[in-house]
């Protein structure tokens, strides 16, 4: 299956008429026909059935073009991308992360890097799952992490980015809103949302909190979900600070506790590019300087 085939499959099915569909792929009827012919034969099944110069698609043949008009899509789109760089960049860097407001002062480190050096890009590549997995397979340039993930990795080096504490999450008109500091006695009577994939650090509290028999807890899928139920008056969750997108829409206060999240940037080891290097510099310097930044 080529290109070419792709295009003509979708134009017929547009069109549902041959010569309409050669005409507008500016080929002749007979070529154009041929070719439908043999993408049938590759694939193995009809895609569409014949009547005269006509041609209506089968079952199988609209799954098959509706993927196919999806994969073009993103054909198109690889393409463009590719026309872009290659018109204005010279090096790429691409950096994962589970959400976008993990790493809060990534947009002004990729404005700094671009700003000394135009032909630098840095491309953020959200991955809520399985980023490590992508990482470790040089899919990805730099990963956002937990130190703790980092245990027994090989052939990779570990960037200290920021210490980040536990908060309470809130609605702004819940009456732990107007605490400075929340502690355990504060939760007592609540019902506290856990689970959703928290970090380790995270479930050791909830679990000392729950412990205690006077807190009620419900499972919750993930952060969105939790975040959503906090809105909805259902509950409060504890959350890392890296996951503030400090929009206002929610309170979030920090939880007496001493557990911690050390949160890191991984590389490659056989990764040695001086752009690559001078971006999480430039990473850590902002974090460095936003001494009463919350996280």
């Amino acid at each position: 299956m080529n290109t070419k085939q792709i295009d003509y499959c979708i134009e017929l099915a547009k069109t549902q008429n041959f010569s309409r569909g050669a005409e507008n792929m500016f080929v002749s009827q007979p070529t154009f026909s041929y070719q439908i012919k043999l993408l049938e034969e590759e694939v193995g099944f009809a895609i569409f059935e014949r009547n005269g110069k006509g041609a209506t698609l089968t079952p199988a043949g609209e799954q098959f073009v509706s993927y196919l008009m999806g994969m073009r899509e993103e054909m198109k789109r690889a393409i463009e991308l590719g026309q872009n760089f290659s018109a204005r960049y010279k090096d790429n860097i691409t950096i994962s992360l589970m959400v976008r407001q993990a790493v809060y002062f990534l947009p002004e480190a990729i404005r700094l890097t671009e700003k000394k050096d135009a032909g630098i890009q840095i491309t953020p590549v959200f991955k809520y799952d399985n980023g490590l997995d992508s990482f470790m397979k040089n899919e990805t340039d730099i990963l956002f992490a937990l130190k703790e993930q980092t245990r027994q990795l090989a052939g990779v080096n570990v960037h200290e980015l920021f210490v980040s504490h536990i908060y309470l999450i809130c609605g702004r008109n819940d009456p732990l809103a107007a605490k400075d500091l929340i502690r355990e006695e504060d939760l007592y009577g609540r019902s506290l949302m856990v689970g959703g994939g928290s970090p380790q650090a995270l479930r050791s509290v909830q679990q000392r909190l729950i412990s205690s028999g006077k807190i009620d807890y419900f499972n919750s899928a993930d952060h969105d979900t939790t975040l959503t139920n906090v809105a909805a008056g259902k509950g409060i969750c504890l959350a890392p600070g890296f996951l503030n997108d400090h929009s206002g829409q929610f309170s979030w206060i920090p939880f007496d506790c001493e557990e911690t999240f050390s949160c890191v940037l991984l590389t490659h080891k056989n990764d040695t590019r001086k752009e690559l290097a001078d971006f999480i510099k430039t990473l850590q310097k902002l974090y460095k300087e936003a001494v009463a930044f919350p996280l």
